[in-house]
């Protein structure tokens, strides 16, 4: 059943071998599986290799051209562990993530590097715009220094929106605990508010009830007021898909459903690899 007339055994399963590859498991894990599951021997040494095939994938997936235009696209990193030199250290992997004009989804790329920065940043949006992509209307961020000025000077009419919930989580760390749920509660006034007037009151009425206490986390939000509060200037019935990062958000919780098996990766094409299949896995849906 699972090997058709002339072909080789690692044909008839070389599929269901990646699928389990990309759903977490090892090599090793596989070749036990498979045993037990089909009392069939395949060595972790081809497994690997059956899995390696997709590197070529990878590539002609990386270099695709894109859309010409995007409404919105969200970036992020995520962070795993890799080996290098010896040692093991914290590698980011960048996504970004674009609406299109369709109503559909579509993850632009992947990008390896060391820490998230602002400079790494121009590495993809640069790429992006090589493939194609001449306009984003929206792009939707974390709080990361410089990460604005980095995005106008690839795409100078874009206009960049903090994510909220990215702002109330880094505010919220400068509160203590008992305080916390209802210094957020208050904060969903600034969010919520019919307009950009409205919610720059709630944010006064904030200030004068908390500043005393967390003067830093208010500043924060005075600091960043013009960026967090672009999703005022569009109808409400699509505010919360700009002030939210939930485009990349889902999307990320299922790239670390399927990888967090994994404690370190070995090199960075293995980590590339096994984000691209768990990648391949979330946007069957």
């Amino acid at each position: 059943m699972l090997i058709k007339k002339r072909q080789s055994a690692t044909q008839g399963i070389e599929n269901i071998i990646i699928s389990l590859y990309a759903k977490g498991m090892s090599a090793s894990d596989i070749e036990e599986q498979i045993r037990e599951l089909y009392d069939f021997n395949i060595s972790t040494s081809t497994i690997s290799r059956i899995t390696d095939s997709i590197t070529n994938d990878i590539i002609s997936w990386k270099n695709r051209p894109l859309e010409s235009c995007y409404l919105i696209v969200c970036m992020d990193g995520i962070v795993f562990k890799v080996r290098e030199n010896s040692k093991i250290i914290n590698k980011t992997i960048y996504i970004a993530v674009g609406l299109r004009r369709d109503g559909k989804k579509e993850v632009l790329g992947l990008w390896l590097g060391k820490n998230e920065s602002s400079a790494f940043w121009m590495t993809v949006l640069t790429d992006i715009k090589a493939r194609g992509v001449q306009d984003i209307l929206i792009t939707a961020t974390d709080n990361l220094n410089g990460f604005t000025d980095t995005i106008k000077t690839v795409f100078p009419k874009s206009v960049t929106q903090i994510c909220v919930v990215h702002q109330i989580r880094n505010s919220s760390r400068y509160v203590v605990w008992k305080d916390k749920k209802q210094f957020t509660k208050d904060m969903k006034e600034i969010y919520t508010a019919p307009t950009k007037e409205a919610a720059k009151a709630a944010l006064e009425d904030i200030k004068n009830k908390w500043n005393s206490k967390y003067s830093y986390a208010i500043k924060s939000w005075e600091n960043n007021w013009d960026e967090l509060t672009v999703f005022f200037d569009f109808p409400i019935e699509i505010r919360t898909i700009i002030y939210t990062t939930n485009l990349i958000e889902n999307l990320n919780g299922k790239i670390r459903k399927y990888t967090k098996n994994k404690l370190s990766y070995p090199t960075d094409d293995a980590v590339i690899k096994s984000v691209y299949l768990a990648l391949r896995e979330a946007t069957k849906k």
